[in-house]
């Protein structure tokens, strides 16, 4: 699986990892997600405290491979105290430190990376990066990657909801700034309605085998993409994922294709 850097830090992260959102129901389904991830090459694993117990449940998962897993999470809270909290307790899910920590959804963004900035320099957390899953927050968004305070931005991404290419994607590859890719699939709306195999014929020759995989290439051939979280509760989903984080990758006339098929 093709390694892009995350950061100006250069941490070379696959293409491919794997999010946690709604899909982590007990410890079982948590570990054979994450081991089937993890066998076919993917690496970051993103969570949140406003998960439920996935950041629970995806540290227990890791036991024993926490040197093959690249952690994303964040902090997500208006207050001071129970952000505190949230970091210890995610440190103390995985291993005592997190590779990469973000503030969820820009909440109280400007105390928050105080606060991760402090825990960076004590050596906990790794790289700082923001999130948000709205393109009306595109403006404040860049105005923090404009700060130099930041590592890596996670946004939407998929041929329906591609407005963070106007301005976030262009910032991101000038400022060194990682991106992390969320909702590749627009949430399970764009899979819902695969188009047929002879309409994805055309992707055979860059291994697409599903339409999953034809989305997920669709954004990894935006070089300025670092990486791409689809969330998934089956293992052989996660595996198809990983697949999709292979060279080649799409020209202009297969972007457009998969563009056209999602769109309808």
């Amino acid at each position: 699986m093709e390694e892009r850097a995350i950061g100006r830090h250069a941490t070379a992260v696959p293409v491919v990892g794997l999010g946690t959102w709604r899909v982590f129901s007990n410890g079982d389904v948590a570990r054979s997600v994450v081991d089937a991830a993890l066998d076919e090459g993917s690496r970051v694993v993103d969570s949140s405290p406003m998960y439920g117990e996935a950041e629970r449940l995806l540290g227990a998962a890791i036991e024993g491979r926490r040197e093959q897993a690249f952690v994303a999470t964040k902090v997500w809270t208006p207050d001071d105290a129970e952000a505190r909290r949230q970091v210890r307790r995610s440190l103390r899910f995985f291993g005592g430190r997190v590779d990469l920590m973000q503030v969820h959804n820009l909440v109280a963004w400007p105390t928050r990376l105080d606060l991760l900035e402090e825990e960076r320099d004590a050596g906990h957390i790794r790289l700082i990066g923001v999130t948000h899953y709205s393109e009306d927050a595109y403006d404040e968004m860049a105005a923090i990657m404009r700060s130099g305070r930041i590592d890596a931005v996670q946004i939407p991404y998929n041929p329906t909801q591609a407005r963070c290419a106007e301005e976030i994607l262009p910032l991101a590859s000038d400022l060194g700034i990682g991106v992390v890719v969320m909702r590749p699939f627009g949430e399970g709306a764009l899979t819902a309605r695969p188009p047929s195999p002879e309409e994805l014929a055309p992707l055979a020759d860059f291994g697409v085998r599903t339409w999953g995989q034809a989305l997920l290439k669709w954004v990894l051939s935006d070089e300025r993409v670092t990486v791409a979280i689809p969330a998934t509760s089956r293992p052989e989903r996660a595996a198809e994922n990983a697949e999709a984080g292979r060279p080649p990758w799409y020209g202009p006339a297969e972007g457009a294709l998969v563009a056209r098929l999602a769109r309808g």
